[in-house]
């Protein structure tokens, strides 16, 4: 009798649980059919586009629909890490092409606003997007703001550098200038204690320099320093020349890679000026380009296809991957896609 209806469960469990799996499967394969039929593709000569224009407040917290040759300001965010995923140079290339494309072609962009809060990031996307937003100023005669709200520091007042203008709320945080990398560590001693050896194979002088798996030679992290220190001067360059009234000696030998309130940064001469809301910077940008009797339309690019955003995002899921990773994360520590980077980096 109770085997009976211990197989009675065991059916009826696996019918649920079947049920259950094809429904998920279901789902899935519904959502790629979407994401395949509303993506666009360039399977027929047509362009490939990943933004679209969304209508934002403008200085009075309006919204309103004007016709397609109204004059914009286009809004970006500095926001995050900047390196990552949703924040690095490729993404920005992207961005200021198609703010050139479809219903903004024809120059409509007259000016961007470039709202900041960032720790930084990497060397090479904090450089990158700095020198994309000096192209299209450049090339475009585009003024650019930028509106702190929170954190500019390090690799985000290396890209604010592009901007004309920096505005910052009372409570902002500005400066960092420096460079950092992840923290190298040996092991040799622990390795010596319980026994293990390593063996590593290379071809190149200084092929595993910092190898943490065997003593260190005396100035082995000669390179890397002199590496650092030529990414350290270009920043310093790139804020002097752009933030003249920031005293290049001081800037070294005093302010070096600390951070400041946004007084103490205008002070300095890292920021224009301090105390100013989004809304006020915002009608500022439209005054200063000559908009502020005239309709114009704020617009910020999003992703245009959410679905496979979504697909993106949790690529590397470990529940989806069927792997499950248990791990501590201490104060201070890294995101490991910075790891092995030269970082313009401001860690809080």
């Amino acid at each position: 009798m109770s085997e009976s209806i211990f197989r009675s469960f065991l059916r009826s469990f696996f019918v649920r649980f079947g049920t259950i799996l094809g429904l998920l499967l279901g789902i899935l394969l519904t959502f790629v059919l979407i994401g395949a039929f509303f993506g666009k593709k360039d399977d027929a000569g047509k362009l490939e586009y990943s933004y679209s224009p969304t209508i934002q407040a403008n200085a009075l917290g309006e919204r309103e629909v004007l016709p397609d040759t109204s004059p914009v300001i286009l809004k970006m965010n500095l926001q995050g890490t900047i390196g990552l995923e949703n924040l690095n140079r490729h993404k920005t290339r992207e961005l200021l092409i198609e703010s050139r494309e479809k219903t903004l072609k024809d120059d409509r962009v007259k000016a961007i606003l470039l709202c900041i809060d960032t720790p930084g990031g990497t060397v090479t996307d904090a450089d990158g997007i700095y020198r994309l937003l000096k192209e299209y100023k450049e090339r475009y005669k585009t003024p650019i703001y930028a509106y702190v709200d929170g954190l500019c520091a390090s690799g985000g007042m290396y890209v604010a550098c592009a901007a004309d203008k920096i505005y910052a709320s009372e409570s902002s945080i500005v400066g960092s200038i420096g460079v950092m990398v992840s923290t190298a560590m040996n092991f040799t001693k622990v390795m010596d204690k319980i026994g293990i050896e390593s063996l590593t194979l290379t071809a190149g002088k200084g092929k595993d320099e910092l190898n943490p798996f065997r003593p260190w030679k005396p100035d082995e992290s000669k390179n890397y320093q002199a590496l650092i220190n030529d990414f350290y001067l270009s920043f310093v360059d790139i804020v002097t020349t752009n933030r003249p009234e920031v005293n290049k000696e001081k800037l070294v030998d005093e302010y070096g890679a600390n951070v400041f309130t946004a007084a103490k940064a205008k002070e300095i001469g890292l920021i224009d000026e301090v105390g100013f809301t989004y809304s006020q910077t915002l009608e500022l940008l439209a005054k200063d380009v000559g908009l502020n009797d005239e309709k114009y339309q704020v617009i910020e690019l999003t992703e245009d296809n959410w679905i496979n955003a979504l697909f993106r995002s949790q690529a590397n899921n470990p529940l989806l991957k069927g792997e499950l990773k248990h791990s501590v994360q201490l104060q201070g520590e890294l995101d490991p896609k910075l790891t092995n980077q030269f970082l313009y980096l401001k860690q809080l």
